[in-house]
């Protein structure tokens, strides 16, 4: 019994998209590791601790402040009754 060439086509896409699937990592993969290299402070060099530990503390006083700046945002936009 003989394939019909859109079966192939059909077929191979289906291989196609699970062998993707299964090799890269997803979006939300990448963005996760991304910010968590970046809050680790991974681009700093290693060598020189005190760098290291300078960018994860300004980086962690830095996200305490978008949040602490975001929930006062609310509160202004939104007054308390």
């Amino acid at each position: 019994m003989t394939r019909k060439p859109y079966q192939d086509e059909d077929e191979s896409r289906r291989i196609i998209s699970r062998v993707g699937a299964e090799s890269e990592p997803t979006m939300a993969q990448r963005a996760k590791r991304r910010v968590s290299d970046h809050m680790a402070a991974r681009d700093a060099p290693e060598d020189d601790w005190v760098e290291v530990w300078g960018s994860r503390i300004g980086r962690a006083l830095g996200l305490v402040f978008f949040f602490g700046l975001m929930i006062w945002l609310v509160f202004y936009v939104i007054p308390v009754i």
